[in-house]
């Protein structure tokens, strides 16, 4: 049986996501510059300062925010490399038509850690539902079709 849609569908999302992954760790290795800079933290600092709502805590406040969305960052990449790892054990397994359960799961698992409704979640939850859901065909056995009969009636 040709799987050829749950193939390129999985391998559109692994692209997707080693595209996403690269585009992180830019886009956190530009936020680790900006933030450790002690200029820019003078002048958002001054800025903050400027505004008379704005008290020393919660510049503060405002920092340690600007750090556990460093974290945040990191554990996004990590769920990110996960679904990768686990889309690319799903096309091994999808590959010759091995094991297309084991690949449906992994899939389903990997559209998860992508994101719940991102482009590439929503190509996984296809590639998986379609490993589950379409059948090989039936053999054709030829053990009571009319050809072994000479016209006069069947077994049932």
């Amino acid at each position: 049986m040709s799987r050829t849609a749950e193939k390129v569908l999985s391998i559109i999302s692994a692209a997707f996501t080693a595209i996403t992954i690269v585009m992180s760790f830019v886009g956190l290795a530009f936020w680790k510059n900006l933030t450790s800079d002690p200029a820019w933290r003078r002048e958002v600092e001054m800025e903050l300062l400027a505004d008379p709502e704005f008290t020393p805590g919660d510049v503060e406040f405002i920092f340690s925010l600007l750090n556990f969305f460093e974290g945040f960052y990191w554990f996004i990449i990590i769920a990110l490399i996960i679904s990768f790892i686990l889309t690319i054990v799903g096309i091994v397994n999808i590959w010759n038509n091995k094991k297309p359960k084991l690949a449906g799961i992994m899939f389903i698992v990997a559209g998860l850690f992508a994101g719940i409704l991102t482009l590439t979640s929503i190509l996984l939850y296809i590639a998986g539902v379609l490993c589950f859901t379409r059948k090989p065909p039936l053999s054709n056995d030829r053990a009571f079709t009319e050809e072994n009969y000479d016209g006069t009636m069947r077994p049932l």
